[in-house]
């Protein structure tokens, strides 16, 4: 039995187990070529997935910070937690695994490198049908404000990675290293005596982790859908009910996306399962297609890169905490603004707005006004006192005392109405 694509399942007898990297299984592709394209598929999902992952945790992380703790985002959290571990310490391992036609990463990897993949992927199983309980809670009553402590955020999370930890331990215990023709080969090798257990483990292993998970969260998620249905005629429960559809309809398009991706993984470990017991009895039976195989593995990494987006693209939220975080990288990376040298000042550093020249006109002007009436006023009252007679002074009272002016332009008409 193997439930990822490099290990194979062996017995103490001598059959021959074909292997990915072996030759024999290249059945639809060159092994030079599936050593280049199938890392570097794989780098890319890594790359784009450690950035989407890193970043949407980021965001919730900061609306705890703001005081919006809840039990849903803190397993939504989870949920890309689990997929960051993913990306981070298993795609690495395995894309280095396809590249060479031996294992040559050590016992250690080996015997941890299954268990882990396995483990977040239980992990992320257990916190979809814990998360589609909580929604359907939130969504029976939207308008009542559910506080929840920290603390109890914790021992839910602590319950769900100690439960996986637990479930996959058979992954860790029977994966070993064992000599074959090209090298050495990391192989889940089944003891004679734990037969009857694997025999076991391996109908119990899918019900408990895949099917029964994901069915307890469909149902609940249609319980939730059917209550988003039914509308109120109060404006503010409109509103709440609004947000509880698209809440209901991100989380479910998330546990939709990891029964479909995940499915086919399943399909090849039951067939590998069923292949090895037919060989132990020597019976004859194909091994799972390559093209089948490296799909399944290659679909189950991309769950980890198809997470977030699907957040991303359905919550509201998430788009204005994308927003945000996007201002905020693109103004640090910005230099300071720079002002082009004018007439005045051709070196110094001013705002932009006003311009340089503007605001130093208007200065000057500001202070230039003033004192050009004070020194206007000043001239006139000295000229005064030595008996200077200013030019539009004099004017004034030639024109008067000439009776040159006009009705309407006299400027003191009460004096010619007293003499008419």
């Amino acid at each position: 039995m193997e439930p990822t694509m490099d290990y194979n399942t062996t017995t103490n007898t001598s059959i021959d187990k074909r292997t990915l990297n072996g030759h024999s299984s290249s059945q639809f592709l060159d092994p030079e070529e599936l050593r280049v394209l199938v890392p570097s598929i794989l780098g890319v999902i890594c790359a784009l997935g450690v950035a989407c992952n890193i970043t949407a945790m980021f965001i919730l992380l900061s609306n705890a910070h703001k005081g919006k703790l809840s039990l849903i985002n803190s397993l939504v959290f989870n949920l890309m937690f689990a997929d960051g571990l993913v990306l981070l310490f298993s795609v690495p391992f395995k894309a280095v695994s396809f590249s060479k036609v031996s294992w040559t990463l050590g016992w250690m990897v080996c015997k941890t490198s299954d268990w882990f993949l396995h483990t977040c992927m239980a992990a992320k199983s257990f916190t979809v049908a814990v998360m589609a309980k909580a929604c359907y809670r939130y969504v029976s009553n939207p308008t009542k404000q559910v506080s929840i402590h920290l603390s109890s955020i914790v021992v839910v999370l602590f319950f769900i990675w100690l439960s996986s930890c637990c479930i996959t331990i058979p992954h860790w215990l029977f994966a070993a290293l064992q000599k074959e023709i090209q090298g050495l080969n990391c192989v889940f090798l089944v003891p004679p005596e734990a037969r009857g257990f694997m025999s076991v483990y391996a109908k119990a292993y899918p019900l408990s982790v895949y099917c029964a998970p994901l069915s307890f969260a469909l149902m609940y998620f249609w319980k939730a859908y059917g209550q988003c249905q039914r509308r109120s005629s109060k404006t503010q429960n409109l509103r709440t009910q609004i947000r509880s559809r698209k809440l209901t309809l991100m989380l479910f398009s998330l546990t939709v996306a990891l029964a479909i991706l995940w499915l086919p993984q399943w399909v090849v470990w039951l067939w590998e399962r069923h292949l090895a017991e037919k060989q132990i009895e020597n019976l004859f039976f194909p091994s799972p297609p390559l093209l089948l195989t490296l799909s399944a593995q290659l679909l189950t990494f991309s769950m980890s890169l198809v997470n977030p987006l699907i957040v991303l693209s359905l919550s509201e939220e998430f788009r204005e905490g994308y927003k945000g975080l996007w201002r905020r990288l693109t103004l640090r990376k910005q230099p300071p603004p720079k002002a082009k040298p004018g007439p005045h000042n051709p070196t110094s550093l001013r705002s932009p707005s006003p311009r340089p020249e503007v605001s130093v006109q208007s200065a000057r002007g500001r202070s230039l006004t003033p004192s050009t009436s004070q020194d206007q006023a000043e001239q006139r009252r000295v000229k005064e006192e030595e008996g200077i007679v200013l030019p539009d002074v004099e004017q004034f009272w030639n024109e008067r005392e000439g009776g040159s002016q006009t009705a309407e332009n006299d400027p003191v008409p009460w004096e010619h109405q007293d003499k008419k």
